[in-house]
């Protein structure tokens, strides 16, 4: 059985259990391993590590422990929007260049430890919302440059790319930010549906 690893932020993390791994959140994770489960039963096993709040640099510090020693088959990041966020409230934030630093520190060191690990690095995105619009000019354009570097980095170490930003500003075409992502940040069961559909495309071409 292989094993598929989740990484990220609190869109990942979606609530998950960090006592037991059956309960990986109620976000696209649960949404990928309960699809990927009925069309490959027994084929995959599936954890999820999004922690809430993380930023590139602490997914980087936590390297070892949360992805080296669980020695996954296939693995997918995503991470970002909190490297502009903390700055804009918190003034904790990353800076691109630093995130594309560390960024590609965190690639060579998976690959350098799991050279037989197949990636999907997914796009960090944004939408209009209620944690956003007061800022949103800076939000919009920080994510954006953000999603530029992971997609130079999946192609710096010819990884998976799985864009996502491009995929919700169609999805509003059809229905507000807020039936997406109910903040601008944080995805509805529906956000988290169209997050789980890119994924799982993405996936079935590199298995």
């Amino acid at each position: 059985m292989k094993t598929i690893l989740f990484q990220g932020d609190s869109i990942t993390d979606a609530g998950r259990s960090r006592e037991s791994d059956m309960n990986k959140g109620i976000g696209y994770a649960t949404m990928v391993s309960g699809k990927l489960g009925l069309k490959y039963p027994g084929q995959y096993s599936f954890l999820n590590r999004g922690i809430s709040g993380n930023r590139i640099v602490d997914v980087y510090a936590r390297i070892r422990a949360d992805i080296i020693n669980l020695n996954p088959d296939y693995m997918s990041l995503l991470i970002g929007v909190n490297d502009v966020w903390h700055e804009l409230t918190v003034q904790n934030g990353v800076a691109a260049d630093k995130y594309e630093k560390i960024y590609c520190l965190l690639m060579e060191e998976v690959l350098e430890n799991l050279p037989d690990i197949k990636i999907m690095l997914l796009e960090p995105f944004v939408l209009p919302g209620t944690a956003t619009e007061e800022k949103w000019d800076i939000f919009d354009r920080e994510v954006r440059i953000r999603a530029e570097k992971v997609k130079q980095v999946a192609e710096k170490f010819n990884l998976t790319f799985v864009s996502l930003q491009d995929k919700f500003d169609e999805a509003v075409k059809l229905a507000p930010p807020s039936y997406w992502l109910y903040d601008g940040v944080h995805p509805t069961s529906a956000g988290h549906a169209l997050i789980a559909k890119e994924w799982i495309l993405a996936f079935e071409s590199i298995k």
